[in-house]
C-alpha cells in the first residue's frame, strides 16, 4: 500500500510495499500548487517506476492547509495532474483532531526526527542530507529533494471552475473523501 501525505512546506511519501520515503522540501509558501507539484515530482522520480501500470493512487492528507478538505485550488491542481498522468486519485482527509494517528508521522517522519536529533539544522542542504540518510532496520530508505519553484498565494477557484472538475464524493465520509478522475481532453 502506498501513502502520500502533503504537509506544510514539504510533502512526504511513505511507500509501505517498497519501504521507501520521499520528502520534497520547499523554500516558499505552503500552497496547493506546491503540494501537488510535490506529488507530481514523486510520481515522476519514483512512483511511476515502482508502480508500473498502476492507474490509481490513494493520498491521505490533513484536513486543513494547502491540501485541506475545503481548498478548491488543491482540487483544481490535482485535477490537472490526474488528467496529465491519466491517473485516478482518491484523497482521504484525516478527520479533525486525529493527527496523532497519522501514518506518515509514525512510519516516516518519526525516523527522520530520530536521525536529525541533536544535530544543528543550519542550512537547507543539511536538512536534505539528514533526511536522505534516514534508514531503519526494517529497510526504510528516504529520498529528499529541494523544491526551488515558488508558488503564488491567494489564488481563487470559482464555483464554475469547481463544478467543472471530475470530482466524485466518496460514500464514506464524503465531507472528507473525494476521488478525482481524469478529464477528457
Amino acid at each position: 500500500m502506498r501513502w502520500l501525505q502533503a504537509r506544510p512546506s514539504e510533502t512526504r511519501v511513505s511507500d509501505l510495499v517498497h519501504t521507501r520515503g520521499f520528502v520534497n522540501v520547499g523554500i516558499d509558501h505552503d500552497t496547493a500548487e506546491f503540494a501537488v507539484e510535490s506529488i507530481r515530482r514523486w510520481w515522476h522520480e519514483s512512483g511511476k517506476a515502482l508502480s508500473p501500470g498502476k492507474s490509481e493512487l490513494l493520498i491521505t492528507a490533513d484536513g486543513g492547509g494547502s491540501n485541506g478538505v475545503r481548498n478548491r485550488f488543491w482540487k483544481k491542481k490535482l485535477q490537472e495532474f490526474v488528467t496529465e498522468e491519466h491517473l485516478t486519485i482518491t484523497v482521504a482527509h484525516d478527520p479533525p483532531a486525529t493527527s496523532k494517528w497519522n501514518t506518515i508521522e509514525h512510519r516516516l517522519f518519526s525516523f527522520i526526527s530520530l536521525n536529525w536529533r541533536a544535530k544543528a539544522l543550519t542550512s537547507l542542504e543539511v536538512v536534505l542530507e539528514l533526511i536522505s540518510q534516514t534508514t531503519t532496520t526494517e529497510g526504510l530508505t528516504v529520498t529528499a529533494v529541494k523544491e526551488s519553484q515558488t508558488s503564488p498565494t491567494g489564488l481563487k477557484v470559482t464555483d464554475a471552475d469547481l463544478a467543472g472538475l471530475h470530482l466524485l464524493t466518496e460514500a464514506f465520509h464524503g465531507e472528507w473523501n473525494d476521488t478525482i478522475k481524469p478529464q477528457e481532453r
